[in-house]
């Protein structure tokens, strides 16, 4: 990884970062029916929503370019649905590392001894 994508990406979790602090600690989320993790912060949760729907969106922009493209329309070119679908399919990565991290964070939790 270069160093400008490093920074680029710092810058990110800074701005990040920045949004959340100005809503303070929301409130709980609680135990619904359906199970769940008890004392999750609402900012954390409505990061990740953030996060889920940054990259749904990338992907369907990407979707909706490459279907232009296959149905002929003006102005749009093949180099524009390649970054488009690598950007989508960036960030879908991104967010599966995310996942990942997450899960592996909560088994180590769940395995620590009381």
């Amino acid at each position: 990884m270069s160093q400008m994508e490093i920074d680029r990406v710092l810058a990110q979790i800074r701005s990040i970062s920045q949004i959340t602090k100005p809503g303070g600690v929301g409130g709980a989320g609680g135990v619904g029916a359906g199970g769940g993790v008890a004392g999750i912060d609402n900012g954390f949760a409505k990061l990740l929503k953030q996060g889920i729907d940054s990259v749904n969106a990338a992907q369907s922009k990407s979707t909706d370019l490459a279907t232009k493209f296959e149905r002929g329309v003006p102005g749009v070119e093949l180099p524009q649905v390649m970054l488009e679908m690598q950007k989508a399919n960036v960030s879908f990565r991104a967010l599966t590392e995310v996942r990942n991290k997450f899960v592996e964070a909560y088994r180590e939790i769940m395995n620590m001894p009381l």
